[in-house]
């Protein structure tokens, strides 16, 4: 399958990168499938009572009709203490000390996955949870243009530490977790530990590195993923 003015070299480096390619997928849908093979997880410990726009909402009452899959994903907010990058330039999020303001990768993540939750409601229920107070986590859902993500707080419950989204210090960390319903009970089915594995020296921890369009493109060009994290504003 020759481009135009390629050269030999080219593509015989080209079809062999190819077969690693097609390695990688094979690999993929191998985690994928073993994943899917897991014995049943743990019960949750509690039917945990979440804010929401419309008041209190209990974990059990998050399944959509006919959707036994339930995925959260923890958003830092607030931030981790030790990061200083800036935060909004402009509006009510802007006042709040720059500590108790969210996390510049995970807005990242959430605007891609903004645009894909009206797609995935289709077949599973997704929320994302937030230590800030509910208030604070609507306002700058609105002041960021989201429309598609429902946003709750985990501010009075202890779901965050239960679910490897909060250290003992209390600093968030941005845990996927994967719950699903099964005869009347909910249990844990799979959560995003690699945040928490060993990496090699320059790696990432990647445990959401699949979801993320941003990374993934970087990976197919000739720079590479830059030394660089997201901002809030550019």
């Amino acid at each position: 399958m020759p481009f135009p003015g390629e050269s030999a070299e080219y593509r015989t480096a080209r079809d062999l990168l190819l077969e690693q390619e097609v390695e990688l997928r094979r690999a993929m849908e191998d985690v994928a499938q073993a994943r899917r093979e897991l014995p049943p997880g743990g019960p949750v410990p509690a039917d945990y009572v979440f804010q929401g726009s419309e008041g209190d909402v209990r974990m059990s009452e998050l399944f959509a009709p006919g959707r036994d899959s339930l995925v959260i994903y923890s958003f830092m907010f607030p931030r981790d203490p030790t990061d200083d990058s800036p935060g909004p330039a402009t509006g009510v999020t802007a006042r709040l000390p720059l500590h108790e303001g969210p996390c510049p990768s995970c807005v990242a993540l959430l605007d891609q996955l903004d645009g894909a939750a009206v797609h995935v409601a289709q077949h599973l229920t997704f929320v994302v949870v937030a230590k800030a107070p509910i208030d604070r986590v609507l306002t700058f859902a609105r002041e960021r243009g989201w429309r598609n993500l429902r946003l709750l707080s985990s501010q009075r419950n202890t779901y965050n530490r239960d679910y490897l989204a909060e250290t003992p210090e209390s600093h968030q960390r941005p845990m996927l977790n994967v719950f699903h319903r099964d005869a009347g009970a909910i249990r844990h089915f799979w959560g995003s530990e690699l945040l928490y594995a060993k990496s090699e020296p320059g790696e990432d921890p990647r445990h959401v590195g699949t979801l993320e369009p941003l990374w993934n493109m970087f990976d197919l060009t000739p720079e590479g993923r830059p030394d660089w994290y997201e901002r809030i504003d550019y």
